[in-house]
């Protein structure tokens, strides 16, 4: 069975060649800092040599694992593509002709050959990203680079702000970086570790003092890795559980993260005492983690309470295990026979009184492990570990009165040393590692407040109006009821009330807020309020509405004043210090009205939002729900931050870091101590020196910009018949949620048009046929109308001076420049009956507009041409995407016809391997 049985077989070059030769990857993959250039005439060499051994290796285990001709048909494929794209084409028929001889055994090899190859691509780009910076850092001639610590700290003080400002701007910060487990990262985690690997083999061939034979050890251990990884099964086989899911992303603590923030802790007390005469408290920790995976249950129904609780023990079992070693280590260093009187107190007479009070912990460690790790397997409360959970202070205060012990035996260098990392590691991760959000809908507590009041004999809360459903929930805040033994309820309710019973018995520190989906008003804040506290919550979550769609954003500001007005709500907010949180998303909002729209009505949203908490004397937290792709909110973390409304900031931020984004930015210790860096310079930054307030004209255009996208983006998407068939047609959107890449269900209902499919989806789809169309459509429309209109020269002053835009054109330049119309093009004529031929062409049309517009607007005469860096990755990257494009579209041809399970499994391959040449895919 050949993949395309119409053409002739296509004889195959018989030169063999290497996968990496004529790679030219002269560029790292993202943009680096101008300052950050080395005084070589090529500092990218090193990149190169690593992906030309990378190659190198993988070419040779093809041709050992699978055989000549399939190395020579990938080789001729590659050439091909790389010769077409050289000559400014893509020629993707030609492609098409060359894989039309592939028997359907070869189809599979040939795609992971392609995907292999730019997963070992991507690796070498971040470990030369690691390099480049090490380099820059270890050269005392270069300036501090741009949107670092010692940068950013230094141009603060330098523009007017104080010493002590700045130094109360850091220890107040509070920013939360919420993990979750949304279904873009494709890798398993046996895969992922594999990579991890190989990144510290290219390190270790960095050394200067390598002698011979331990270089070829290292390139026999490369090649090891290498095989390893394509004798593995790559492919999902079932989908995860929310525990698989948890497990995987809680990767990330280990692999990096764990031995990351102290660093980043220590840089940052190392700058403070520099430029401000005062370090960072011990006990502070400006950047925190949360997580939704195991408590998000928004449309998942196997988040149960059960899974939340397993979850949780998940999370303390790895904690309590990363702390065991820690302690044990340490406990091997301090062998000082002196110590404090306080110590002494604890341990009377013991000759190593530090290593005895580090046994009682190790013990206590042990303990709580093995009670975490029976939590984690599901044992039932008479098969657990008598004893309690680990508390933070448990932690906390043996080693800080090692800490003062030490300092007092005049001590200090070795108190400064493991010890007080671990004192950060405390401060940051708790006993937890991560506080987990509980996410649940509002018609879920809506409807278990009606069975509540059914089986009291009382009106549904759903019959009532929203002055109404107010005043019935004030009441019972006032005077909560008991939920009654035996209550009659449907499974959906009996959910509800048992996702509260884990909260009610879990320990406050396991925990963090509890997120309301799709909240339009007062009353869905008051319902949580009412649950937790008639099914004996005693410490309350802190409930925060999630705002989605378009209208529930503008609708946000009036729900927000509704509440701080109801008296028994504002004192509650009080209590806390008078602190609330509002969560934003920015995926669903994007998806309702198109990227334009819906980023304007955030940043209008989260700008009275913040005047309405100002006038209430309430410090507000908005919390960001970004994903990966710019169609949902994703990019830059620094200059989304920098361009969020002016005073909107305060001191605090919690943002969301999902799927493949969590290893992008994490996954390497070197580059997540640069993103915690950036997290914390942007904030202060924003904070102490914010970009000036929109001129009104400017906030009139861009109204006006935003209500034609959003017409032009509905009209096709929502308004436009054929628009859903077309869309499930010419791309993979049907055959994703087969994919076993997380436990969410796909779409919130069955069937439905777009309205019904989760954001994620809507993005990858088209992502995998490279037109990206969430990200752009609906804006060269507007943009259109307003350069041939008399507000041109407003328009190219908002590009011009105004932050928020300048960096929300930055954004759609880089999404134009990776998509490639001619390969959807290729999709919908393998995919689509000729009917369809016009609904393609006019989105194309609309796509060579939005190109238009965009350059006219910035001014430029190609995209990213201030960025010729990553403009030139993606360059090169092309080719080798271009194959897999090509092979899945002809699979998704046959196996529409003919649902063979190796086409399936080639199927997935192609997605995994454009995913890998993309990057940001979800």
């Amino acid at each position: 069975m050949h993949l395309a049985t119409s053409c002739a077989s296509h004889r195959l070059p018989t030169t063999a060649m290497t996968l990496s030769q004529h790679l030219d990857l002269t560029n790292t993959l993202r943009q680096p800092d101008p300052m950050n250039e080395q005084k070589t005439s090529d500092p990218h060499e090193p990149l190169r040599d690593n992906i030309r051994l990378l190659g190198s290796l993988l070419g040779d285990v093809i041709r050992r694992r699978e055989g000549d001709r399939c190395f020579e048909t990938i080789e001729a494929i590659r050439r091909m593509a790389k010769e077409y794209r050289s000559e400014g084409e893509t020629r993707l028929g030609d492609v098409q002709q060359q894989l039309a001889g592939l028997r359907l055994q070869e189809v599979a090899p040939v795609a992971r050959a392609f995907t292999h190859f730019l997963a070992l691509a991507n690796i070498a780009e971040q470990h030369h990203r690691t390099r480049r910076r090490r380099d820059y850092l270890r050269d005392p001639e270069t300036p501090a680079q741009q949107g670092s610590l010692a940068r950013t700290f230094a141009e603060l003080l330098a523009a007017g702000v104080s010493a002590e400002a700045l130094h109360k701007q850091i220890v107040e910060l509070r920013i939360e970086l919420v993990l979750t487990a949304h279904p873009t990262e494709v890798n398993r985690r046996t895969i992922l570790q594999k990579h991890n690997r190989i990144a510290a083999l290219l390190a270790e061939l960095d050394r200067g003092d390598l002698l011979a034979r331990e270089r070829g050890r290292m390139h026999e251990a490369l090649e090891r890795e290498i095989t390893v990884i394509w004798e593995s099964d790559e492919i999902i086989r079932a989908r995860p559980t929310p525990l698989e899911e948890a497990n995987a992303g809680l990767l990330v603590f280990e692999q990096s993260l764990w031995d990351a923030v102290p660093r980043y802790l220590r840089n940052l007390d190392a700058e403070l005492q520099q430029q401000t005469g005062a370090g960072l408290p011990l006990d502070v920790a400006p950047i925190r983690f949360g997580s939704w995976m195991g408590g998000d249950r928004d449309g998942n129904p196997n988040v149960t309470p059960e899974m939340t609780q397993r979850v949780c023990g998940l999370c303390r079992w790895l904690a309590a295990d990363l702390y065991l070693r820690e302690v044990k280590a340490l406990r091997a260093e301090l062998s000082l026979q002196s110590c404090s009187a306080a110590v002494r107190a604890r341990v009377g007479d013991a000759r190593e009184p530090h290593r005895a009070l580090l046994r009682q912990l190790e013990k206590r460690l042990g303990q709580a492990r093995a009670r975490a790790e029976a939590v984690a397997h599901g044992k039932t409360a008479s098969e657990l570990p008598r004893c309690p959970d680990l508390q933070r202070s448990e932690l906390w205060e043996p080693l800080t009165l090692i800490h003062d012990s030490l300092c007092a035996v005049g001590a200090e260098i070795v108190a400064h040393g493991r010890l007080q990392d671990l004192l950060r590691r405390v401060a940051c991760f708790g006993a937890t590692l991560v506080k987990i959000d509980i996410r649940q809908e509002s018609t879920r507590h809506t409807a278990a407040l009606d069975a509540l009041a059914v089986a009291a004999g009382e009106r549904p809360l759903s019959d009532l109006d929203e002055a109404s459903r107010q005043a019935t929930l004030v009441a019972e805040l006032q005077s909560p009821r008991p939920v009654p033994d035996g209550l009659l309820a449907s499974d959906e309710v009996r959910d509800v009330i048992d996702t509260f019973a884990v909260v009610a018995a879990e320990s406050p520190d396991a925990l963090g807020a509890y997120v309301i989906s799709m909240a339009t008003s007062a009353s869905d804040v008051l319902a949580v309020e009412v649950l937790q506290r008639r099914t004996g919550v005693s410490t309350p979550l802190r409930v925060v509405p999630l705002f989605e769609t378009r209208a529930d954003l503008a609708g946000a500001p009036d729900v927000l004043t509704e509440l701080l007005a109801i008296p028994a709500y504002r004192e509650q907010i009080r209590s806390a210090g008078d602190r609330m949180e509002v969560m934003v998303g920015y995926s669903d909002s994007a998806k309702d009205a198109g990227l334009l729209a819906a980023a304007w009505e955030l940043h209008r949203a989260q700008t009275r939002l913040h005047l309405i908490a100002v006038e209430n004397g309430v410090e507000l937290t908005i919390f960001h729900g970004r994903g990966g792709t710019v169609g949902r909110g994703g990019g830059p973390a620094h200059a989304a931050i920098l361009s969020l409304p002016p005073g909107s900031l305060g001191s605090s931020i919690r943002v969301t870091e999902q799927g493949e984004v969590i290893q992008s930015r994490f996954g390497l210790e070197d580059i997540a101590l640069r993103h915690l860096e950036l997290y914390t310079t942007a904030m202060a930054e924003a904070a102490l020196q914010p970009p000036a307030t929109a001129r009104p004209e400017w906030t009139q255009l861009i109204e006006q910009l935003a209500d034609q996208s959003a017409a032009a983006y509905r009209g096709i998407v929502f308004d436009d018949a054929e628009f859903v068939p077309y869309f499930r047609g010419a791309t993979p959107e049907s055959e994703l949620g087969e994919l076993n890449i997380g436990s969410r269900p796909a779409r919130r209902k069955a069937g439905g048009g777009v309205e019904s499919l989760r954001a994620i989806p809507w993005n990858f789809a088209w992502t995998q046929t490279r037109l990206l169309l969430p990200s752009w459509l609906g804006i060269g429309e507007a943009l259109g109308a307003a350069l041939a209109s008399e507000q041109r020269d407003i328009l190219l002053e908002m590009a011009r001076e105004w932050r928020f835009f300048r960096s929300f054109l930055s954004l759609i330049e880089l999404v134009l420049a990776k998509a490639e119309p001619d390969v959807h093009r290729f999709y919908e004529e393998l995919l689509e009956p000729p009917s369809a031929d016009s609904l393609g062409a006019d989105l194309r049309a609309r796509f060579d507009n939005t190109v238009a517009a965009v350059l006219e607007v910035t001014g430029s005469k190609q995209l990213l041409a201030q960025n010729p860096v990553i403009r030139r990755s993606i360059e090169v990257r092309n080719p080798y995407v271009d194959p897999i494009n090509v092979l899945q579209a002809e699979i998704l041809r046959l196996f529409r016809t003919v649902p063979d399970e190796r086409l399936r499994d080639a199927l997935h391959m192609t997605i995994n391997g454009i995913a890998a040449g993309l990057r940001n895919t979800g």
